[in-house]
C-alpha cells in the first residue's frame, strides 16, 4: 500500500473512542506515555503501518440477518408443534452456528436424531429466506468500497461458508471481498481461532497485523486467540436493545463511556466484558480512524439496498 503524506491530526471522529488500557494503535508514536483517549486516533501511515488487513464478523456486523433467522427457525419449529420465538429470542441464541442455534431453539433434552432433523429442517428452510429480508447496516457498503482499495478484506463467519458466500453475492457485498471462511471451512469455527489464522495465511497478512471488527464477546475471544487486534462494532441491534436505545449507532455510542470496556450482549453472555482496541459507532468510525475518507461512489442504492452499488475502484 502506497504510503500517504501525513497530515495534522483531525478531529476524532463521532462515536469512536479508544479505551483506556487497550493496546494503542499509537504504540509507534514516540512518546512516554499512553494516549489520552480524547486525543486523535493516529491514521494515514501509522495506521498503515499496524494493518495489513480487516477480517468482518457477518451477522451483526455487516448485515441484519435477525428476521430471516428467526422466520426460519419458527418454519423448523412449526414444524415439530412448537410456538414461535419472537425474532429477539432467536437473536439471543445466534452466533455458534447452526447447529447450536438450532439446539438452543429445541426444548431441553431434544435427542441426536431429532437435533439432527431439525438442523437440517432449518438449513433447508433459511437456504430459501436468507436474502428475504436481510440487508447490509446502513453505512456498511460504503465502509467497504471505502477500505477495499488500501486493505485486503476478509470474512470470518460461524455461519456455512457456502451461504455465507451467497448472502454476500445476493447483497453486493462480495466484490469488495478477498476470502470468505465459515463455520464449516475448517473442523473448528470462532472462537477457535483457526479460522483467522487461514485468513492470515491467505491474505499473507501475520495475525498481529489483522484487524477483527465484530459485535460479540465471540469475536472479541477469536482475536485474542488469534493475537489479533479487536472492534467491536455499536451499530447492531444487539448493542441498541442491551443499552435500552434506540439502534441509532450515535445512540449506541454514548452508551459505552470512553476508557471502559464494553460488553458483548449478541452470540454469548450478556455483560461479558471484552477490551476492544476501538469501539464503532458507526461504519464510517473504521475509515475515518485509518485516516481514509470516505469512497465518493453511490453504494447506497440498488435491487437489494445497500451493497448493490458500482465501482471498480473498490473491487478487490
Amino acid at each position: 500500500m502506497p504510503p500517504e503524506s501525513p497530515e495534522p491530526p483531525a478531529a476524532p471522529a463521532a462515536g469512536l473512542t479508544e479505551p483506556a488500557g487497550a493496546p494503542a494503535l499509537a504504540s509507534a508514536v514516540p512518546t512516554d506515555r499512553p494516549l489520552p483517549a480524547d486525543r486523535p486516533v493516529p491514521a494515514g501511515p501509522l495506521a498503515a503501518e499496524v494493518f495489513g488487513g480487516i477480517v468482518f464478523d457477518l451477522d451483526g456486523t455487516l448485515i441484519d440477518s435477525r428476521r430471516d433467522i428467526a422466520a426460519a427457525v419458527n418454519s423448523m419449529r412449526a414444524e415439530r408443534d412448537l410456538a414461535p420465538l419472537t425474532v429477539n429470542e432467536v437473536s439471543g441464541m445466534v452466533g455458534e452456528g447452526a447447529r447450536m442455534l438450532v439446539r438452543r431453539a429445541l426444548p431441553p433434552g431434544t435427542g441426536k436424531d431429532d437435533l439432527r432433523e431439525a438442523l437440517a429442517s432449518y438449513l433447508a428452510h433459511y437456504a430459501e429466506v436468507c436474502l428475504g429480508s436481510t440487508r447490509p447496516y446502513p453505512g456498511v457498503a460504503a465502509m467497504l468500497a471505502t477500505l477495499a482499495p488500501s486493505y485486503a478484506l476478509a470474512v470470518l463467519s460461524n455461519k456455512g461458508e457456502a451461504l455465507s458466500r451467497h448472502i454476500l453475492k445476493g447483497l453486493g457485498l462480495d466484490r469488495y471481498l478477498r476470502e470468505v471462511v465459515g463455520g464449516d471451512t475448517l473442523p473448528t469455527r470462532k472462537p477457535n481461532p483457526g479460522g483467522l489464522f487461514l485468513l492470515a495465511d491467505r491474505l499473507a497478512v501475520p495475525p498481529p497485523r489483522l484487524l477483527l471488527v465484530g459485535d460479540s464477546r465471540i469475536d472479541a475471544e477469536t482475536a485474542q486467540a488469534a493475537g489479533s487486534p479487536f472492534a467491536l462494532t455499536l451499530w447492531g441491534a444487539a448493542h441498541a436493545e442491551a443499552a435500552g436505545t434506540a439502534p441509532a449507532a450515535s445512540e449506541t455510542a454514548s452508551a459505552a463511556p470512553a476508557g471502559k470496556a464494553a460488553t458483548a450482549g449478541a452470540g454469548g453472555e450478556e455483560g461479558i466484558a471484552i477490551n476492544p482496541r476501538w469501539r464503532l459507532a458507526q461504519p464510517r468510525d473504521l475509515p475515518a480512524a485509518l485516516g481514509l475518507a470516505e469512497n465518493g461512489e453511490d453504494v447506497e442504492t440498488g435491487g437489494h439496498g445497500e451493497g448493490s452499488g458500482h465501482g471498480s475502484r473498490a473491487e478487490a
